[in-house]
């Protein structure tokens, strides 16, 4: 792969984007409706300020969640193959759950898995 290459991917991704934005903007429905400019949460009105602020608890929490399916999913293909792999794949993935496991109990100990 040249530089070339480089330029071209990055340059032909950015069009594709933008093609794919300009289209669906030019064959989208619009409407004036001043309804749908409201904001509702499950088709009730809202009751005092709309944007209010989460607490950061909520975040952290979602975002190791997301880690350990990710974990998840490399495990999967792993365990289909466990018996052909043998016993390097097998310290490896080891090693990457000993990694994700000093993570959670890093988690742990700053209470980022409390739901308060």
């Amino acid at each position: 792969m040249g530089i070339e290459a480089l330029l071209v991917f990055p340059l032909a991704g950015v069009a594709l984007i933008l093609i794919a934005n300009f289209l669906a903007n030019l064959i989208s429905y619009k409407s004036d409706n001043k309804a749908k400019q409201e904001p509702y949460e499950s088709g009730i009105p809202t009751i005092g300020p709309t944007w209010i602020q989460f607490r950061v608890g909520y975040y952290l929490f979602a975002i190791i969640f997301l880690i350990f399916d990710v974990e998840v999913i490399f495990l999967m293909p792993w365990a289909v193959v466990f018996k052909e792999v043998g016993a390097v794949a097998f310290i490896e993935v080891l090693v990457f759950l000993v990694i994700l496991g000093i993570g959670l109990l890093y988690a742990w100990k700053k209470r980022a898995l409390r739901w308060e």
